[in-house]
């Protein structure tokens, strides 16, 4: 079951990766900035590490308040729903909206941020379908 170093890339390519330009376009300073070592490194802000991880927090504050009400198998039921539902999606190259996510959640009837204004990395713009699907098999 070994599949050799191509085991070792990543699942999906994200759409700023692949353009029409290829892998290696230049660095976009209008969407992403001025590079900088130290911006990668450190947050910039204190709230930042806690804004990244919010959905982790809301979820673990949920399955303990789930597990103190109706026991373990609560969260543990939902826990295995959520590892189903993150298995399957759909091609490398469609944009997938993860509301089987969303539902579990309880976010499907909420309008928030991200549905209004989006990153635009995560827009409805379908990539190379036959270069995308290669790199998630492993070919490239």
């Amino acid at each position: 079951n070994f599949r050799g170093p191509a085991s070792l890339l990543k699942d999906s390519i994200s759409f700023t990766e692949v353009s029409a330009s290829g892998l290696f376009e230049g660095h976009d300073l209008l969407r992403r900035g001025f590079t900088s070592v130290k911006n990668e490194l450190l947050p910039s802000h204190p709230l930042e590490l806690t804004e990244k991880n919010f959905q982790l927090n809301q979820d673990k504050t949920n399955f303990a308040t789930l597990r103190n009400i109706q026991g373990i198998h609560a969260p543990l039921k939902l826990q295995m729903e959520f590892r189903a539902v993150k298995q399957v999606q759909r091609l490398p190259f469609l944009h997938s909206s993860n509301m089987a996510m969303d539902i579990l959640r309880g976010n499907d009837e909420c309008i928030g941020f991200e549905d209004i204004l989006n990153d635009p990395s995560q827009s409805e713009i379908m990539g190379e379908p036959h270069m995308m699907m290669e790199h998630k098999l492993g070919l490239l």
